[in-house]
């Protein structure tokens, strides 16, 4: 099937500071294909939220409130794919997530759904991410050494910059997704796979990530990494 139309959200918690060049530079970025722009946000303060109301006003993005969708604390990413995979099945779309620590550049989106016409049965399309040296950084420092600039690959991708085809879309419901975990990325990646697809790493197409934004306490990872773990197990936080 020839798709002609993206889906492209961003879930966000808080992190106005970061959340508001996200979506600044979605809404400049230079995209041909037919496209529209939904926010997730997922129980942000009363304050954020209406500062994101007021910017969904003046930008003419869509802004979801999980509020009025669920009681269940934040994060909601479960509930975000689920509804966003609803959105673009029904429309016939591929679906990019941009998430609220990622500052894309001008080409990236629709340079992502380019190369979906072009690789071979894609199922997940990542854009590399660089901190702001123009470095490789997490989550994808496994990718260093990569020459490629379309990589093949069967290591798990982020969703930090990432489309996910129609194809795969209809190949595998979000609604079968283990309701108790936090994140989904490591999961989707290897299912892809498993269903037969192909994921792709873009080594050249790089895009701006500030790694936990929302979520702050998940910094210790990198600098207090057996604090990280004892809140990870002791408080269940981060399930993947």
């Amino acid at each position: 099937m020839n798709i002609n139309k993206l889906h492209i959200i961003t879930p966000v918690k808080d992190s106005i500071e970061t959340t508001l060049l996200t979506i600044e530079a979605i809404k400049n970025s230079d995209i041909l294909t037919d496209c529209d722009y939904t926010v997730y946000n997922d129980f942000s303060t009363e304050e954020n939220t209406e500062k994101i109301k007021q910017l969904s006003k003046q930008k003419g993005f869509q802004l979801v409130n999980l509020c009025e969708f669920t009681s269940h604390p934040s994060p909601n990413y479960l509930l975000v794919l689920q509804l966003a995979q609803k959105r673009a099945l029904q429309e016939k779309a591929h679906l990019i997530i941009v998430e609220s620590d990622v500052i894309v550049e001008k080409n990236t989106i629709q340079n992502l759904f380019t190369i979906a016409t072009l690789v071979e049965k894609p199922a997940l399309i990542a854009a590399i991410t660089h901190n702001e040296s123009g470095e490789i950084n997490f989550p994808y420092l496994y990718a260093r050494k990569y020459k490629k600039e379309i990589v093949q690959t069967k290591k798990r991708l982020s969703f930090c910059c990432t489309l996910l085809t129609y194809s795969f879309l209809t190949a595998y419901n979000f609604e079968e997704l283990n309701p108790e975990k936090s994140w989904y990325d490591v999961f989707i990646s290897h299912k892809a796979i498993e269903l037969g697809f192909n994921n792709y790493l873009i080594t050249n197409l790089p895009v701006l990530h500030l790694p936990h934004s929302s979520r702050p306490w998940k910094q210790l990872k990198y600098t207090h990494p057996l604090k990280y773990y004892w809140l990870k197990y002791t408080k269940r936080r981060d399930k993947i």
